[in-house]
C-alpha cells in the first residue's frame, strides 16, 4: 500500500527529468541492498535467498494489477523467466564460487590497506507500456526487388533502424541491405509513440513484422501465379517460401523478386505491393538479469575501484547481438556513474557545486572496468520473434551490486549512493 504526499514549490535548481530506467534503478538500490542484509543477518546464502523469492513463469505479473498509465489495470501472466540461468552463468563467468567468502582472494598481497569484494543484484524491468504504446510501419516493394521501410520509431543511436530492417528482411527473405529504412520524419513516416520504455524492438518491431507479412502475402499470391504459368502444375500461395531474394515452390521452381516486382509494376494486373502494420501490446513481458560486480576498496581512504562487471540478461530472443551488447555495456557504463561518482549537490542558496566535468566526474575510457555481457535467450510468446526489452535493465543492478561488493570487501554498509570515498570511509569507521 502506497500513499504519496507532495508539495509543489518554485525552485532555481534543475527539476527531475527522465533518466534511463525511469525510477527502477532508484528502487533497486534499497531493495537489493536490503535483500543482501537480510540474507547475511539470517546466515543464508544470498543468491539462494533471492531465487527463493523470485517470480516464476506462469505467475501473475506483480505490477500488472497496479499500473495503469490512464488505463484500467489488467492482470498479466509472466510467460518467460530466465533468471535462474542468468545467475548460474553469471556466477561461472565471474568466478563467484572461487571468490565469495574467500579471505585469500579478498586480501591484496603486499597492500594490506586494500580489500576485494564481490556482489550481486537480481533485477527485472518492463517491456513497453501495455494498452498504450503503439508503433506503426509501412513497407513497399520497389521495381528492383528491394523494399522501402517507413517507421515512426526513432533510432537514438541504439541501432533500431538495423534491428527493424533485420525483422523485415527475415519475413521477406532478402538481405538486410535490400531494406531501405526511413525513420523519424513525422511528415511521412507512420505514427510511433516514442523511443522510450524499452519499447522499440518489441512494439515497433511487431508493427514492422505485420507490415512485412502483409507485403509477403501479396508477393506469394503473384509468385504462385507466375510459377504456375511456367508449367509443371499449379502452386498454392501458402506453399511459397521467400528466401534468398526468390519466391520458391515446394518442387524447386522459383521466381526472383526482381522479376516479380517488374511483373507487378509493368505487366498484367499491375499493383504496388506494399503492407501497413501497427501494434499495441496487451502485455509487458519483463526481462530479467543478474548483475555481478567486483570491487577493490582502500580502507584507509574509502576509495572504491570497480574492477569487473558481468551481466547475464534474459531479454528473450536477441535479434542483433552486437547492438544488444552495446545496449548492455553502455547501460552498465552509465550506471557506474550513478553507483560511484556522479552526483549533483547544491549549497544553501541553490547554487550547484559541480559545474564542469572536473568536479562532476564521469568515467574515462581508461578508467572503465572489465565488462562482460551474457544473453540467456528465452522465447517470449507475445512477440512474433520472441523478443523482450534490453535497453533499460542494464541500469538497474550495477549500483546495488557495487554496494553489496563494498559490503563484502570491508563491511561498509552504504545507505546512500554514489559510493564516494568520504561515504565509504565514514561507513568503515561507523561515523
Amino acid at each position: 500500500n502506497i500513499r504519496f504526499y507532495a508539495d509543489v514549490v518554485y525552485t532555481n535548481t534543475p527539476p527531475a527529468g527522465a533518466y534511463r530506467g525511469y525510477g527502477v534503478p532508484q528502487g533497486y538500490w534499497p531493495l537489493e541492498r536490503h535483500m543482501e542484509l537480510i540474507a547475511r543477518d539470517l546466515g543464508l546464502d544470498s543468491i539462494e535467498f533471492r531465487l527463493k523469492n523470485a517470480v516464476r513463469a506462469g505467475e501473475l505479473h506483480p505490477f500488472s494489477t497496479a499500473w495503469s498509465e490512464g488505463r484500467e489495470p489488467r492482470p498479466e501472466i509472466i510467460h518467460t523467466v530466465g533468471l535462474e540461468e542468468c545467475v548460474r552463468q553469471g556466477k561461472a563467468a565471474i568466478g563467484w564460487d572461487q571468490k565469495f567468502g574467500n579471505p585469500a582472494w579478498q586480501s591484496v598481497e603486499g597492500q594490506p590497506h586494500l580489500r576485494r569484494g564481490i556482489g550481486i543484484a537480481t533485477v527485472m524491468q518492463g517491456t513497453a507500456i501495455p494498452y498504450l504504446d503503439m508503433g506503426g510501419a509501412s513497407i513497399k516493394m520497389n521495381d528492383d526487388g528491394s523494399f522501402n521501410l517507413l517507421v515512426g520509431a526513432t533510432d537514438l543511436g541504439t541501432g533500431s533502424d538495423t534491428v527493424l530492417a533485420q525483422m523485415a528482411a527475415e519475413v521477406l527473405g532478402v538481405p538486410v541491405e535490400d531494406i531501405l529504412v526511413y525513420s523519424s520524419d513525422t511528415d511521412f513516416t507512420p505514427f510511433d509513440v516514442g523511443a522510450y520504455a524499452s519499447s522499440t524492438t518489441y512494439i515497433s518491431g511487431a508493427a514492422v513484422v505485420r507490415a512485412a507479412e502483409q507485403a509477403a502475402e501479396r508477393i506469394r499470391l503473384r509468385a504462385a501465379r507466375m510459377i504456375s504459368e511456367q508449367g509443371g502444375g499449379s502452386v498454392s500461395p501458402v506453399d511459397i517460401l521467400l528466401e534468398d531474394k526468390r519466391a520458391i515452390a515446394p518442387d524447386g521452381r522459383s521466381v526472383t523478386l526482381y522479376d516479380l516486382a517488374h511483373d507487378a509494376l509493368h505487366k498484367v494486373d499491375q499493383e504496388q505491393i506494399m503492407g501497413v502494420g501497427s501494434y499495441v501490446s496487451p502485455s509487458s513481458p519483463p526481462p530479467f538479469a543478474a548483475q555481478f560486480a567486483e570491487v577493490t576498496v582502500d580502507i584507509q581512504t574509502g576509495a572504491v575501484t570497480v574492477d569487473n562487471l558481468v551481466m547475464a540478461v534474459d531479454s528473450g530472443i536477441i535479434v542483433n547481438p552486437i547492438t544488444a551488447s552495446g545496449q548492455v555495456e553502455g547501460g552498465m557504463t552509465q550506471a557506474l556513474g550513478y553507483a560511484v561518482c556522479e552526483e549533483m549537490l547544491y549549497d544553501d542558496e541553490g547554487r550547484p557545486r559541480e559545474r564542469d566535468l572536473v568536479d562532476y566526474h564521469i568515467f574515462r575510457a581508461d578508467e572503465m572496468p572489465a565488462l562482460e555481457t551474457l544473453f540467456i535467450q528465452t522465447y517470449e510468446p507475445s512477440h512474433p520473434f520472441g523478443v523482450k526489452a534490453v535497453a533499460e535493465i542494464p541500469l538497474d543492478g550495477v549500483a546495488p551490486a557495487v554496494g553489496n561488493a563494498i559490503l563484502d570487501a570491508c563491511g561498509a554498509n552504504l545507505t546512500v549512493n554514489p559510493a564516494t570515498p568520504e561515504r565509504v570511509w565514514r561507513a568503515i569507521n561507523h561515523q
